[in-house]
C-alpha cells in the first residue's frame, strides 16, 4: 500500500489521479491533498477518500470545511500546501498544481525524501537547477507525469543513457493547428479551449494552443534527462498516439504509444517500477486509426516555442521570466483582457527587458517571478 499526497486534487490531473486511486484501492491510499477554489469537487474528494490532512486555498474555505469534516485536519495557504506535501504518512507526492506555486512544496517534499510524481512543469522550468540538485542531494526520484516525459522515461528503461543521441517530443499542435497565423488575431477564449485530443485544464489548454506548453516541456526534458537543448526536438503529431521517442547512437528509435489518456502516465508514476491494469483506458488498435501524421515544428508559426528554446539555452533567471510572463498573459487572455496573439507579445517584452542573473537562488527566483508578473500586469491594466 503506497500512501499518496496529492497537490491540486480538483484540477484535471488531480481528478484523474483520484480516478487511478479509486481503481486500485488495494494499492494506494490518499494521505493528504490540497485544492484551490473548487470547493464542491474538494468536498467530494474528502468524502470519497477520507484523507488525514487537507490544505485549502484560503481561511474561508478552511473554516467552512473544518466544520463539515471534524475528523479531518485542515490547513490553508502556502504553509498549508507545504504541510500537505510533507505529511509524514505519504511516500509519494503528486504535484498537480498549476503554476510556479508548486515549486516550494516540491523542494520541501524532497527534503523529507518523498518521491516526486511531477505534473507541475513550472517547477522545473522556474528552478530546474535547484530542484534537480536537491533531488540528487536527498536521493529522491523525480518521476514524470506529463505524457511526453513519461513516454521518454519508459523508452529509457533498461537502456544506457550514455548511448542516447536525441529526444523527440511530440506535439498535437493544439486547438489552432489547422489555422494560419493570420487567422489567430481574433480567436476567442472558447475556441482556444477546444482541444482536439486531450481533456485538460484551461491554462494548459491555452499553452497547447500557443505551443508554450511544448516549450516548457522541452525545458523540463532538459532537466529530467540531462540533455542539451540541441538534442531535444519537437515533432508535430496531431493524433497524439506516439507520445514521444528516444533515438540512440546506433540510430535505433524507441517510441512509446498509447491512447491519449493521462491516467496512463499518472498510474505509471504511482506504480513504478511495476505496471498495474488500467481497464478504464481504451486499448490502442492501430488498424482503427489507419494513419499517423508527423510534421516539422514551425518556430515562426509558434513563436512561444522559440522563446522557450532561447530562454532555456540562456538559463539563469530567463526561464523564470518566461514562465511568469506566460502565466500572467494567459490569465489575462482567459479573463478577456487581451487578445490571443498578445500572449506572445507580452512574453517577448518581458524577456527583452530582463537582465539575466546566472545561478539564482530561491529568493532571487521568487523576486524575479513577482517583478515579471507586475510588469505584465502593467502592460494591460
Amino acid at each position: 500500500m503506497k500512501k499518496i499526497s496529492l497537490l491540486g486534487a480538483t484540477g484535471s490531473i488531480g481528478q484523474q489521479t483520484l480516478d487511478v486511486l479509486k481503481q486500485h484501492p488495494d494499492q494506494f491510499q490518499l494521505a493528504s491533498m490540497s485544492f484551490g477554489s473548487n470547493i464542491e469537487l474538494g468536498r467530494k474528494a474528502i468524502a470519497d477518500f477520507s484523507p488525514k490532512l487537507v490544505a485549502v486555498n484560503d481561511f474561508e474555505a478552511y473554516t467552512l470545511l473544518k466544520q463539515e469534516f471534524p475528523q479531518v485536519t485542515f490547513t490553508y495557504g502556502v504553509e498549508g500546501l507545504i504541510e500537505a506535501a510533507t505529511i509524514p504518512d505519504a511516500e509519494i507526492v503528486v504535484n498537480a498544481v498549476v503554476g510556479s506555486v508548486g515549486l516550494l512544496p516540491t523542494l520541501k517534499a524532497i527534503e523529507c525524501k518523498k518521491t516526486i510524481a511531477l505534473a507541475n512543469k513550472e517547477t522545473l522550468v522556474t528552478a530546474g537547477h535547484l530542484v534537480t540538485e536537491h533531488a540528487k542531494k536527498y536521493g529522491v526520484d523525480l518521476l514524470p507525469v506529463d505524457s511526453e516525459h513519461s513516454a521518454i522515461f519508459q523508452c529509457l528503461q533498461g537502456e544506457n543513457v550514455k548511448s542516447l543521441e536525441r529526444l523527440i517530443v511530440t506535439a498535437s499542435g493544439g486547438s489552432f493547428r489547422d489555422k494560419k497565423r493570420e487567422e489567430l488575431a481574433e480567436v476567442t477564449v472558447e475556441e482556444a479551449l477546444n482541444h482536439p485530443n486531450w481533456s485538460m485544464g484551461a491554462k494548459i489548454t491555452i499553452d497547447s494552443a500557443t505551443m508554450m506548453n511544448k516549450g516548457l516541456e522541452v525545458i523540463e526534458a532538459h532537466w529530467l534527462f540531462d540533455l542539451p537543448y540541441e538534442k531535444i526536438e519537437v515533432l508535430l503529431h496531431k493524433e497524439s498516439i506516439v507520445h514521444s521517442m528516444a533515438e540512440f547512437h546506433d540510430r535505433s528509435v524507441i517510441a512509446q504509444l498509447g491512447s491519449p489518456d493521462m491516467k496512463v502516465p499518472i498510474q505509471y508514476a504511482l506504480s513504478y517500477p511495476e505496471r498495474l491494469p488500467l481497464q478504464s483506458t481504451k486499448q490502442l488498435n492501430l488498424w482503427e486509426i489507419g494513419e499517423l501524421h508527423f510534421g516539422k515544428a514551425d518556430f515562426e508559426r509558434y513563436r512561444c516555442l522559440q522563446f522557450a528554446y532561447d530562454s532555456g539555452k540562456i538559463g539563469g533567471t530567463m526561464p523564470t521570466v518566461l514562465n511568469a510572463a506566460n502565466e500572467e498573459a494567459v490569465g489575462a487572455f482567459l479573463k478577456g483582457h487581451i487578445k490571443f496573439l498578445q500572449i506572445e507579445d507580452f512574453i517577448e517584452n518581458s524577456l527583452s527587458k530582463h537582465s539575466v542573473i546566472p545561478n539564482p537562488d530561491l529568493q532571487i527566483i521568487q523576486e524575479v517571478d513577482i517583478e515579471t508578473r507586475q510588469f505584465v500586469q502593467s502592460l494591460y491594466s
